[in-house]
């Protein structure tokens, strides 16, 4: 489905036309979507994932996956979704954002992969249909706010275990990650919230340590964009000060940006500080030739 904003080209696409796989079907449950008093939109109980695509006018084959945030049970898809992707439309990027499955026992089989199934299937379908969506296949990146950072780090450091059906073996793997204030250890500094909506209240040592991201990097995690407020007090910003430093450990490069104020949520704009961050995002695009 195709329809247009102020000259905006939008297309909504189911992620998966038919079967919806470690679905589980609760009649019960139905998407919700509410709007609070400041205009942003938080959308929870979603049972059909989709990928809502806009396209730049002057797309310049790069390519972006948004993943909005929400303690793994709303999602902010306004102001950590849309908003963000109308942002890269202006630097040429195609921005796709991700309506992830939220994790829960009464839709899902095994609801620790759900988010991770929508991810894996996303990269998948842009990368298969790269010349229809006018991008360049080596140039799709995941990004995420919050919990939604979590997912977009899960997904680049869990690639080569595919949770999906891929037949053609196309590559799962991002090739570069964008993280705003992201979970990403399930151990000291982890957002409880987060970590027991995904793997629940008792989860085994095995599984806390397996979604503790900064434990799985490899040198073949993707480059990495980071950006964290040092009050951060929901996500502490020793989410992203760890998982930077195993990456410099790993010989990944990586670029962070740690602003002394600005708390948790800000989306594109932290008001404590006049620096925008999707322009130093933009430079660092563009010194890895991504744009």
């Amino acid at each position: 489905m195709f329809f247009a904003i102020k000259s905006q080209t939008i297309k909504v696409m189911d992620l998966y036309p038919e079967q919806v796989p470690n679905a589980k079907i609760n009649l019960d449950y139905a998407e919700k979507a509410d709007t609070a008093a400041d205009g942003k939109i938080r959308i929870s109980k979603v049972v059909k994932p989709q990928l809502i695509a806009y396209y730049p006018a002057k797309p310049n084959g790069a390519a972006i996956i948004i993943c909005p945030g929400g303690g793994y049970s709303v999602l902010a898809i306004k102001h950590e979704g849309f908003d963000v992707a109308k942002a890269f439309n202006e630097i040429g990027v195609t921005a796709f954002v991700l309506k992830y499955r939220l994790p829960s026992d009464l839709i899902m089989v095994d609801k620790s992969i759900g988010p991770l199934q929508d991810a894996q299937q996303a990269v998948k379908i842009i990368r298969e249909q790269a010349i229809d969506f006018k991008i360049n296949p080596s140039k799709i990146g995941i990004m995420g706010f919050s919990a939604g950072g979590h997912l977009a780090s899960t997904l680049g450091t869990h690639f080569t275990k595919s949770v999906i059906e891929n037949k053609n073996n196309t590559s799962l793997r991002p090739d570069f990650m964008v993280l705003i204030y992201p979970v990403i250890s399930f151990g000291e500094f982890a957002h409880n919230g987060s970590k027991n909506n995904l793997i629940g209240l008792n989860p085994i040592e095995e599984q806390v340590k397996l979604y503790s991201n900064e434990l799985q990097v490899s040198v073949d995690t993707p480059p990495t964009f980071l950006i964290h407020a040092n009050d951060d007090k929901a996500v502490p910003s020793e989410n992203s000060l760890d998982f930077a430093r195993k990456l410099k450990q790993a010989g990944v490069k990586c670029e962070m940006h740690l602003y002394p104020t600005g708390g948790h949520g800000f989306g594109l704009n932290n008001k404590a500080t006049k620096d925008q961050w999707i322009e130093r995002l933009k430079n660092w695009m563009e010194a890895s030739s991504l744009l």
